[in-house]
């Protein structure tokens, strides 16, 4: 039961930030372009990346293939880490967010494996 509990708490706070995350490239475009070009990122990124958050975080949620979750999984973790990167080269003190992220989805997924005895 325990298992189960810090799985589904740390699944659902990572798509909560992902969520959101997506939903402030959607609204606050102006913003985040600024932030991106801060950090030496192309803008045109931006939309697709918000994209692959909301689908990473379907793949994660729904579980149907197990491939797309796997692939998931390894997309937000090279996306964390490059943030977390990016935001320590910049040298913005940013990086909070990125590193919380980053332990929420190894929390998530070592859980997704002992819940789900997947290998």
């Amino acid at each position: 039961m325990r298992n189960k509990i810090m799985y589904w708490i740390s699944t659902l706070l990572l798509s909560a930030l992902m969520l959101m995350s997506a939903g402030m490239y959607f609204l606050k475009n102006p913003m985040v372009q600024q932030m991106f070009k801060n950090l030496g990122y192309p803008t045109y990124i931006i939309y697709p990346l918000a994209f692959a958050k909301i689908l990473g975080v379907l793949a994660i949620l729904t579980r149907k293939v197990p491939f797309l979750k796997e692939l998931a999984y390894a997309g937000f973790f090279f996306e964390f880490i490059l943030a977390f990167s990016a935001h320590i080269n910049a040298a913005d003190g940013e990086y909070t967010a990125a590193l919380i992220a980053l332990i929420l989805l190894i929390i998530s997924y070592i859980y997704d494996k002992k819940v789900f005895k997947t290998v």
